[in-house]
């Protein structure tokens, strides 16, 4: 989570929303890493968490990634968590819930539906505040701008 969160100001220092992820292999080596790049890339998918798998997809050479770990500072939207999904992640870590957009337990739960073929491992609220604080700092400062 820490890399992550790195990523997270990175992207938040560039102007984009402060959300940054990580791909870990299934010995806990980082085989790909992203952060939010919408604004720079004109990319409505460049979510840091597909710019993480479409990295370890590459070093993988295989779009499956079952085994890995998906770290992320913000639960996932319904985009990232079907391409999590599709891409067949086996566990989703992440530290900040949006109730507004999740899609991992919040406002929806699809990583773990029971009617879907593939589902993720959960584990939810990893550096919870210190994602949130990343976040609330990003838009605080946009509103007193």
């Amino acid at each position: 989570m820490g890399r992550a969160l790195e990523l997270a100001r990175d992207a938040g220092g560039a102007g984009e929303v402060p959300v940054g992820a990580v791909v870990l292999d299934e010995t806990g080596v980082i085989i790909g890493e992203g952060r939010n790049t919408r604004e720079a890339t004109t990319d409505p998918t460049a979510h840091a968490e597909v710019v993480a798998m479409r990295e370890a997809a590459q070093t993988r050479g295989s779009w499956n990634l079952e085994g890995c770990t998906l770290v992320v500072t913000l639960e996932p939207c319904l985009m990232c968590a079907g391409a999590l999904l599709q891409a067949h992640v086996s566990r989703l870590v992440f530290g900040a819930w949006d109730d507004k957009a999740g899609a991992a337990g919040s406002l929806y739960d699809v990583v773990r539906d029971r009617r879907l073929p593939v589902r993720a491992e959960v584990v939810a609220g990893v550096e919870a505040d210190a994602a949130a604080s990343v976040l609330r700092d990003f838009f605080a400062a946009r509103r007193d701008a």
